[in-house]
């Protein structure tokens, strides 16, 4: 579904991505690792079209999507969930979901009943808080509003970056079972998460990066049993 091939990034002089290379198949949960400052979001951002490959070839379902602007990226099927859950606080959860609507290919009223019930239907507390304004949902709730905004525009595969991040344990836990429930849906996942615990295990397969490189690659269950990830991730 996605790849990426030595892909190269910069910002300014900075050379942040050195030749990165990964794949995520159709259905999978696959998992981007390693500690702060490593290159992870900056490899979200480039696929998403915020930064340029130079050089590097990135592809989606066998489409090259280096320099698609993201509007364009996201119209072709590709969620983005960035860290901080980025929500707008003073619009209600339905006017927030019905943002994601704007990256549909086409924008119909079919459209947009067929993915508000999807989204109710697998958060009932969204529905149930429809005409709250963001800045009253919890953590946890702005966290899973952020994701089902992205599922909004006939999503098939989400980018999420950091969702557990300053989160208390029971609502890590929520979020993990969320991106479980995703998979069951049919969506793709590419997961950058700090808490490799967590990541691994939600992914089907993981890579980590190391200062702008990836480094290692295998399984979950080879990444948890792994040298690597303990001396790189300490698990």
């Amino acid at each position: 579904m996605l790849s990426l091939a030595d892909v190269h990034a910069y910002y300014g002089t900075s050379h942040v991505l050195q030749g990165v290379s990964l794949e995520v198949k159709d259905g999978e949960i696959v998992a981007l690792l390693g500690r702060n400052g490593m290159g992870k979001t900056t490899t979200l951002k480039t696929i998403m079209g915020f930064v340029q490959p130079r050089p590097g070839l990135v592809e989606f379902n066998g489409r090259p999507i280096g320099g698609l602007r993201p509007h364009d990226v996201a119209r072709l099927g590709i969620g983005y969930v960035p860290e901080n859950r980025r929500i707008f606080p003073g619009l209600t959860v339905l006017e927030n979901l019905e943002l994601g609507l704007s990256n549909a290919p086409r924008i119909t009223d079919e459209l947009r009943q067929r993915n508000l019930a999807r989204v109710f239907q697998h958060f009932p507390i969204l529905k149930e808080k429809a005409g709250q304004q963001g800045r009253n949902l919890s953590g946890g709730q702005q966290q899973m509003l952020t994701i089902a905004r992205a599922m909004m525009g006939d999503t098939r595969l989400i980018l999420m970056d950091e969702p557990t991040q300053g989160l208390a344990p029971a609502l890590v836990r929520e979020i993990r079972d969320i991106i479980r429930e995703l998979k069951g849906m049919g969506i793709t996942v590419l997961l950058v998460e700090q808490n490799a615990r967590v990541a691994l295990n939600v992914a089907d397969r993981g890579y980590i990066m190391e200062k702008g490189k990836v480094v290692f690659a295998g399984s979950a269950e080879a990444l948890r049993g792994s040298d690597v990830a303990r001396e790189k991730l300490g698990v």
